[in-house]
């Protein structure tokens, strides 16, 4: 066998159990269902004489959050969102996405500054569903890795 170390060790794989949503003060968000977090590179190409291949250097990126939640009862999202849309005062939120690991060793990312950002449910009523509300945000400054997963 030439891979020995198949993939890290497969008992070591995570599922969606593991992953837990906090807010900034370590209070799980329950009602989470599932939350992602990704971030975009905007690179500025260029050329230089004597060289016909375009280069690219780095310029931008943005990091997303996007999280679903199932709606149980009406919770300080909804409610600081709602008075933001009345105050025209938009809410700013921190968060903390964890993964734990089978050894007790936890991922810990900190997102700060979230921002509302493109579309939110208010209500999204399906018969037959359970009711979730999908939201989007802007993190308005560098994720902070706080802790690793290992296998050891």
């Amino acid at each position: 066998m030439i891979n020995t170390r198949a993939a890290g060790d497969s008992r070591f794989a995570r599922a969606g159990k593991d992953g837990a949503f906090y807010n900034s003060d370590g209070v799980l968000l329950a009602t989470v269902e599932s939350f992602t977090s990704n971030v975009n590179y905007n690179n500025a190409s260029y050329s230089v004489l004597g060289n016909a291949q375009e280069l690219e250097t780095a310029n931008t990126f943005k990091v997303t959050l996007t999280m679903s939640q199932i709606v149980v009862e009406d919770d300080i999202f909804i409610q600081e969102l709602t008075e933001a849309m009345e105050s025209q005062i938009m809410p700013v939120w921190d968060f903390q996405g964890t993964l734990k690991g089978r050894n007790d060793s936890e991922e810990r990312i900190v997102y700060r500054d979230c921002i509302p950002s493109g579309q939110i449910d208010l209500q999204n009523v399906t018969t037959g569903d359970v009711i979730k509300r999908a939201w989007n945000f802007a993190v308005n400054r560098p994720p902070k890795l706080q802790s690793l997963l290992t296998i050891d």
